[in-house]
């Protein structure tokens, strides 16, 4: 599957368990560990831990191997590895606090892909 159209999958599945500031990042020129990450927020811990887990859920369910997550046992900031797409889905105060789209982000005119 291409990585464009596995981004746009889980972006939607984010975006049907009610995921708040979905961003997808075309980060292919920038480097070499993936070409998109997608960031996420959910209001509760609980909330980012259920995200995550229907991140991987629809990995597998697109027969797309899940290469490690990292972060579960907190719930604040939970990475999920689908090789060409790197998942964050963070709670509403780690996300502001690490700022991962200015990190990512060369200038202000960044696309980003909308599910």
């Amino acid at each position: 599957m291409k990585a464009a159209t596995l981004a746009k999958k889980v972006s939607a599945a984010l975006d049907d368990m009610k995921a708040h500031d979905i961003r997808t990042l075309d980060v292919a020129r920038l480097t070499s560990i993936a070409d998109y990450m997608i960031i996420a927020s959910g209001r509760s811990d609980r909330q980012v831990r259920a995200l995550a887990d229907r991140v991987a859920e629809t990995a597998r369910k697109l027969k797309v191997p899940v290469l490690g997550t990292e972060g579960e046992s907190t719930g604040e900031w939970i990475i999920v590895d689908l090789g060409d797409v790197i998942v964050h889905v963070m709670h509403p105060s780690a996300r502001l606090y690490y700022q991962l789209e200015k990190l990512w982000s060369v200038d202000d005119r960044q696309a980003a892909i909308r599910p």
